[in-house]
């Protein structure tokens, strides 16, 4: 009679033993679950004080490596780097004073990595990339500009934004994005929708904001091993004829830098 009982609290025992090795595993994996998320930074960064909030606006591209040709056979890398100045003068003007003009040199790939490590030594708050923006080749068009061979596509036009979610803080580049976008939408200008189409082949992006024109695109390295929150902006089609011409308006020129560094302000204002 006694034997069953003492196979019962042997049961007991081990039960017991089983339920406390249970929780002791939930506890060490809770407690690896807490060291990982301590590990990764979080997506936040300090309080914006205009002054000292370092801004490093990247000037696209390089003279040797202009990007895109436009319409008209003018590079890239010029408009860039006139937008990029007047966008860098007013926020400076609008008090954000430890904004830096970033223009590098060399080959692309190598240019690349320059632009990071500015931006990372520097420790900067805010990484911003100013492009203007062209289509895949199977898409252009030609015609003949001031006696020469030109390419166009007249199909596509408006600007975009890209944040790459590889970035640290990725919610917060989403966020400015945003921010910019919607300033750029009040402005009355409207975002490039192809991106998402098939005919874009391997340019093809995913849509995070469909109002404002904000996409990811992982693949940008200036955009996912900064460490500072990242956002680059292609401020428009120069390869679409009509577009072009008012890119290289004073004008366009205002009105989106004017766009940037409200949208900038409003960010730093919300942090």
């Amino acid at each position: 009679m006694r034997k069953p009982w003492r196979t019962i609290a042997a049961v007991a025992v081990s039960l017991v033993a089983l339920l406390l090795s249970a929780v002791d595993d939930s506890q060490a994996a809770g407690m690896r679950k807490a060291a990982k998320a301590r590990s990764k930074p979080p997506d936040t960064q300090a309080r914006c004080e205009p002054p000292k909030f370092r801004i490093v606006l990247d000037v696209g591209h390089t003279p040797e490596s202009y990007g895109a040709l436009s319409a008209r056979n003018d590079p890239e890398f010029g408009f860039n780097f006139r937008l990029a100045r007047l966008v860098a003068a007013k926020l400076k003007s609008e008090g954000f004073a430890a904004t830096r003009l970033l223009v590098t040199d060399g080959k692309a790939k190598a240019s690349l990595l320059k632009r990071v490590s500015a931006a990372n030594d520097g420790r900067a708050d805010l990484f911003l990339s100013i492009h203007h923006d062209s289509v895949p080749d199977k898409l252009l068009d030609t015609w003949e500009f001031d006696g020469a061979k030109s390419y166009f596509s007249d199909r596509f036009s408006g600007h975009s934004l890209f944040v790459s979610e590889r970035n640290p803080h990725f919610t917060t580049s989403l966020k400015l994005a945003r921010i910019i976008g919607r300033q750029l939408k009040e402005q009355g200008l409207r975002y490039a929708s192809q991106y998402t189409l098939p005919v874009m082949g391997r340019y093809r992006r995913q849509l995070l904001d469909k109002d404002v024109g904000v996409y990811r695109y992982d693949g940008l390295v200036v955009l996912s091993q900064t460490r500072s929150a990242a956002v680059l902006l292609e401020a428009g089609s120069i390869i679409n004829r009509d577009e072009e011409m008012a890119l290289n308006s004073s004008e366009r020129h205002e009105l989106i830098a004017g766009a940037v560094a409200a949208a900038v302000g409003e960010f730093c204002e919300k942090r």
